[in-house]
């Protein structure tokens, strides 16, 4: 409009002025909030999946691993079926039951430096001869009590012997004293057995009894 037409100005009014910058003001805060928002979802989203798929990671090794063990663990067990003893029983013809008060009687042998195997042999003998049920051989009995009469390492070596290896009582005998009494001692035994002599001041019965205690320690 030229300025010739122009009558008056027109006049400054604050209230039309706040309310522009109130709403210039919202309108800043509600972009700021819409990019901050959006920018927040999409890191949150991002981590999500980055916590997801590490999880998923850890998750698969942990399944790998256990799937290797086990097949480690298959691998080395051989028969998870329980190996039979080494002693095959003879057939009974009647019924038989070792009974507690035999086995708590029996002595044990743990191979221990000083014990006497072949003194151990006597006294199960001793112990088995009390029990003599009908129609049960001692052969089958001493084959049944025999593994109550061992411990520590004695009791593994009867566990670690082939199945199905002794049939017979003579053989378990062999198999014990081939261990447990091996040559060497046999051997020094028989020495003095055939060196002994009378010590001075020794009596003749002192003297029987040592050279009897030698030959009942040598097989």
């Amino acid at each position: 409009m030229p300025r010739s037409f122009r009558t008056c100005e027109l006049e400054y009014n604050p209230k039309i002025e706040k309310t522009a910058k109130r709403l210039r003001k919202e309108a800043r805060k509600r972009n700021f909030q819409k990019g901050s928002s959006s920018s927040w979802l999409e890191s949150s989203e991002s981590n999500f999946l980055s916590d997801l798929f590490d999880q998923v990671t850890i998750t698969n090794k942990e399944e790998e691993n256990i799937a290797n063990e086990r097949t480690l663990w298959e691998m080395a067990t051989q028969n998870k079926n329980q190996q039979p003893l080494c002693i095959q029983y003879p057939p009974l013809t009647v019924p038989f039951e070792l009974k507690s008060g035999l086995i708590h009687l029996l002595l044990t042998f743990c191979s221990l430096a000083g014990e006497d195997p072949h003194k151990h042999l006597k006294e199960f003998h001793v112990v088995c001869s009390i029990m003599k049920p009908r129609e049960v051989t001692e052969e089958q009995i001493k084959l049944r009590t025999f593994p109550f009469s061992l411990a520590d390492k004695a009791t593994d070596w009867l566990y670690y012997l082939p199945s199905g290896s002794i049939t017979t009582w003579d053989e378990m005998k062999q198999q014990f004293l081939e261990i447990f009494f091996p040559t060497s001692p046999a051997a020094n035994i028989k020495k003095g057995i055939c060196r002994i002599r009378l010590f001075n001041g020794e009596t003749l019965y002192k003297y029987w009894e040592r050279f009897k205690q030698l030959c009942a320690s040598c097989p």
